[in-house]
């Protein structure tokens, strides 16, 4: 408990011989319970003692539910400051381990700090006065505090796994979910803002970035996750906001990456170095354990997961006057696999286009041919196709169903496949730079390399496998990731039902059936100028819809510069 300035510059030197500090801390990793240990009872004491031995003028230092391992306390530190200032004569705690449960640290208050500024300690329960000479038992309380700390970790460290892998939840329930009252161990959705989360996620898939988001919520006056547990008095860890309802960029993203809205729990998502060290460490993927469907969802897992996809890809949705569009971030080079970038005539801002970002880029050409294509016209061909789609599922539901499930298991065993083979060279590399490491350490050993070359080779070779390292990690956890997503058909067929009678394009239709689109450059086939385009659909990558007389293809013509007339065909027609 801070001193409030008036407290503390009423200190001088006539009054130092009856002034005492008085500490008090309590805190989970003490594992104290029962009301003699609480910080009421703490104070009681403490002042009956101090004024027994005859000081008058208290202050009291409050850390209530910090830990003792770190010295890092904010009324310990203030308390610290004061004493330095000399006009406190004695420091009383209700024991040693008040002080704090690091050997080292308290050590030094003890043998260094409190002799230098003539400060007496008391610890009441240890039976321990400073000002009747040196007490030989100190250290030993000190490290059997330390010990204690330690042991406590230990034991929680151990019943958290247990618990942990148990199914069990680690943490509290993420914005959207309370602790049930029946089962504190299981969460249910809290309906309060659980409609916050939802709509969170769905001005996403309407193409809305994290900053908009934000600048909606804020402006709505809904209060943030932390101001919310506040209000419901449920102090979590972090800074309660001042202006309760102003969102940040970086809480709309924490909510849209959290799995656990999918019903499942993630447990051992963090971790601490030591007991010593309160920060939390992001684990590795491959070290968490998830146990999926155990409570309800607040969001379907299609959703998440394609959400997931569009935040993993870079997508420059405006053009330098702000302007957005729905394709950016889609739209691919069918030859050199860069992204095309979103530009409009300077001449005519009406014609909105396209082209490859590597194309005649820098000194040597990455791309040979700008792979120009308009928005109307992918706008046009887009729409044909999503409504062709559509016919299909509804007209030739089982065919569809068949065609869908054959694809996505391909798609998902294809990309498995290249992402095998990638790792595979990568450990074979790895497992040769070992071998050169060691064949180099014995020529460096024979003379054959003089040490400056040895020490150069090793830091570029170390170098490498330390990339190397990152990128096999990043790997496994894709190649694991994939093998326990769900590639659902049904995933991708509820999503076509819901736009069987489109008739406009929307950025969320993109979002939820799009992966990307592949742009060809035109060519002339036959005397006519062709647009070939192939498109990756979410889910199960690149189909061939039958041409049955019920569906009839995307018929789309574009007058794309004067005289040149564009028309669309499937790449798998043009080839």
């Amino acid at each position: 408990m801070k001193q409030s300035n008036k407290q503390t510059a009423a200190l001088t030197r006539k009054n130092r011989d009856i002034t005492a500090a008085l500490y008090l801390r309590l805190s989970r990793d003490d594992n104290l319970d029962g009301e003699s240990n609480s910080i009421s009872n703490q104070k009681k004491l403490l002042s009956k003692v101090a004024k027994e031995k005859g000081f008058a003028n208290l202050l009291v230092f409050i850390d209530d539910g910090v830990s003792g391992v770190t010295m890092d306390r904010p009324s310990f530190k203030e308390m610290l400051t004061e004493l330095e200032k000399g006009y406190i004569a004695a420091v009383f705690v209700k024991d040693m381990s008040r002080l704090g449960r690091n050997y080292i640290e308290v050590g030094r208050l003890t043998e260094c700090f409190f002799p230098e500024h003539d400060i007496r300690l008391v610890s009441v329960s240890d039976g321990m006065d400073s000002a009747e000479g040196e007490n030989e038992f100190a250290p030993f309380i000190n490290i059997m505090s330390e010990w204690y700390a330690r042991d406590i970790s230990k034991n929680r460290r151990a019943s958290n796994s247990v618990k942990g892998n148990s199914g069990e939840p680690l943490s509290p329930p993420p914005y959207g979910y309370m602790k049930d009252p029946d089962n504190p161990k299981k969460w249910v959705i809290d309906e309060e803002v659980a409609a916050v989360v939802r709509r969170i996620f769905s001005l996403t898939l309407d193409g809305k970035g994290m900053h908009q988001v934000a600048s909606i919520l804020t402006d709505e006056g809904i209060l943030t996750p932390m101001n919310y547990w506040y209000s419901k008095g449920l102090p979590r860890g972090g800074k309660k906001n001042p202006v309760g309802s102003h969102w940040n960029d970086s809480t709309v993203l924490k909510i849209l990456r959290l799995q656990e809205y999918c019903g499942d729990v993630i447990n051992f998502k963090t971790y601490s170095k030591s007991y010593k060290n309160k920060k939390r460490i992001e684990n590795a993927e491959e070290n968490r354990v998830i146990f999926k469907d155990v409570h309800e969802p607040i969001i379907d897992r299609e959703t998440w997961e394609r959400i997931q996809a569009k935040r993993g890809k870079v997508r420059k949705r405006k053009t330098r006057d702000g302007e957005k569009n729905m394709f950016s971030g889609l739209l691919f080079c069918a030859d050199c696999g860069g992204t095309l970038n979103y530009h409009f005539n300077q001449a005519n801002p009406d014609i909105k286009y396209f082209n490859c970002r590597n194309y005649n880029i820098g000194k040597h050409k990455l791309c040979n041919s700008t792979h120009y294509i308009r928005v109307d016209f992918l706008e046009q061909v887009m729409l044909g196709e999503i409504q062709r789609l559509t016919k299909y599922a509804v007209k030739y539901e089982d065919e569809f169903v068949k065609l869908v499930a054959g694809h996505s298991q391909k798609a998902a065993e294809s990309e498995r496949r290249t992402k095998q083979k990638e790792l595979n060279a990568m450990l074979e590399r790895d497992s040769e730079l070992d071998k050169l490491f060691n064949r180099m350490y014995e020529d460096n050993v024979a003379g054959k390399i003089d040490d400056t070359r040895f020490a150069k080779m090793s830091q570029r070779y170390n170098n490498e496998q330390a990339e190397l390292s990152e990128k096999i990690k990043v790997l496994k956890t894709e190649i694991k990731n994939m093998t326990d997503k769900v590639m659902s058909t049904d995933m991708f067929i509820k999503m076509v039902r819901k736009y069987t009678r489109v008739k406009k394009l929307t950025e969320r239709m993109m979002n939820e059936l799009i992966e990307k689109i592949e742009v060809h450059q035109s060519e002339r086939i036959d005397g006519v100028n062709v647009q070939k385009l192939t498109i990756h659909w979410n889910c199960i990558g690149s189909i061939e819809i039958p041409n049955l007389s019920q569906l009839p293809e995307t018929d789309v013509t574009i007058q794309t510069r004067q005289g040149v007339a564009t028309s669309y065909v499937p790449s798998q027609k043009a080839v």
